[in-house]
């Protein structure tokens, strides 16, 4: 019986235990993962993971709770735990205090999506990477297989997402313990795709092998990488793009929703769920449009929207997940050409990763963090040396706004590679940038 049609069952049985007047959201996180990890360009660890995990939301007169346990696929095995879950939520549910804003599953949504993809076979990984990397001091961590989401209630709802990925999220270290970080990731590996990724981190390692540049605290003209960029995205889901957070005083995005200031009208991000990456439903099985809009042309159109921010404040949803964060976020190119970014800079650092952000003041939509890996002082479009780690502090309506000077013609897909509980999905679709005054301040 394959995982889908054992989900299924499990979720008929579900509903023939439930009360008329009871309802449930169940969720499933699963994979099928190889990972493999690498030290000094040799094997240190390898192995495979069959993991599945189960949420169940039971919701009764305005009161709800939850219960988590694992997913064996064996429709007996789990059909007695989510009995014996059900059980336990209606004692407890029926203790709790009514919450005014809950949510309950409603429409008739359903989707099937499995995508396909060719991964390398898991005993060609270690014979495909490492060759490439013999000489180097090649630290990371590969992780391929398929991924599912799927999702059901009481009212017939459901969904099913499954995707075969892979990540290879590496670090090439100097002797002296500097590093170049890198990261490759999609649905169908490419041997010549890596070759040149390794190629361009080898080039990065022979500049970062000279003594590093101290760098005075102030302002300089700077070129953000698409990885650097895609961390500075990362902090709009922390209460940035969340409607609720704005209806609470705390977005960076209010003044704009005031109508008191603008972005560049070079700047224009969107969630974009048509690469098919990650699941377009939420955690009540609502489906995001395929694309929606949020800041055109540095105007503010949209903020994510929960159903239940949306009732609370009485707005409307648009299909976001409960914690208003992006799931499918892409910044829209510019015109600056991959070969002119040097001459472009001039004279000014070149930032290849970030690391450590973090708000310094949300509502004024500042932003703090390090410099991380392969970092460079360019002098009259000149790679001179790198740079000692530096402190930045500034303002997206700054960087983002009257600073930004070019986004790159060519965008990367910086994918999200955590393993914490289970392989994330995603990543940001974004291009480089350039920004005058950026501030340093350590």
């Amino acid at each position: 019986m394959t995982l889908e049609n054992s989900f299924n069952q499990l979720v008929e049985e579900i509903r023939h235990q439930l009360k008329p007047d009871e309802q449930f959201t169940l969720t499933l996180d699963s994979e099928q993962s190889q990972f493999t990890r690498f030290n000094h360009a040799k094997v240190r660890q390898t192995g495979t993971v069959n993991d599945g995990n189960l949420q169940l939301v039971l919701m009764h007169n305005q009161r709800s709770s939850y219960r988590e346990f694992p997913f064996t696929g064996d429709l007996e095995t789990d059909r007695q735990t989510a009995i014996d879950a059900i059980g336990a939520l209606r004692e407890e549910v029926s203790q709790l205090p009514e919450n005014p804003y809950l949510v309950l599953p409603a429409g008739n949504n359903t989707s099937r999506e499995v995508h396909t993809g060719q991964l390398l076979e898991p005993d060609a990984v270690v014979s495909t990477l490492l060759p490439v990397v013999s000489d180097l001091d090649f630290t990371g961590i590969y992780a391929a297989g398929s991924v599912i989401r799927a999702y059901a209630d009481s009212v017939g709802q459901k969904h099913w997402f499954a995707t075969d990925s892979y990540s290879l999220d590496y670090s090439l270290f100097t002797t002296d313990g500097q590093a170049v970080k890198g990261t490759l990731a999609g649905s169908d590996w490419d041997d010549a795709t890596y070759k040149a990724r390794i190629k361009e981190s080898r080039s990065q390692l022979d500049r970062m092998a000279q003594p590093p540049k101290p760098i005075q605290r102030g302002q300089y003209r700077t070129y953000l990488a698409p990885a650097a960029v895609a961390e500075l995205m990362s902090m709009l889901s922390w209460g940035g793009i969340s409607e609720s957070s704005h209806q609470q005083g705390g977005s960076c995005f209010s003044a704009m929703r005031r109508g008191e200031k603008k972005l560049s009208p070079k700047f224009t991000l969107k969630e974009n769920f048509r690469s098919g990456l990650v699941p377009r439903f939420n955690e009540l099985g609502e489906v995001a449009p395929l694309e929606l809009p949020l800041i055109e042309s540095g105007e503010l159109i949209n903020m994510l929207t929960s159903s239940r921010t949306a009732k609370e404040y009485g707005l409307e949803a648009n299909g976001a997940s409960g914690s208003e964060s992006l799931r499918s976020p892409e910044l829209l190119p510019g015109d600056l050409d991959h070969d002119r970014i040097l001459a472009a800079l001039d004279t000014g650092l070149y930032l290849s990763n970030l690391h450590y952000l973090n708000w310094s003041d949300r509502p004024t939509g500042r932003i703090t963090g390090m410099t991380r890996y392969a970092c460079f002082w360019v002098e009259n479009g000149e790679i001179v040396a790198p740079i000692e780690n530096l402190r930045f502090d500034d303002s997206l309506y700054q960087f983002w706004g009257e600073n930004l000077i070019a986004l790159t013609n060519f965008q990367e897909f910086i994918p999200d590679v955590g393993t914490y509980g289970h392989r994330d999905l995603g990543g940001v679709r974004t291009p480089g940038m350039l920004v005058e005054n950026f501030t340093y301040t350590l």
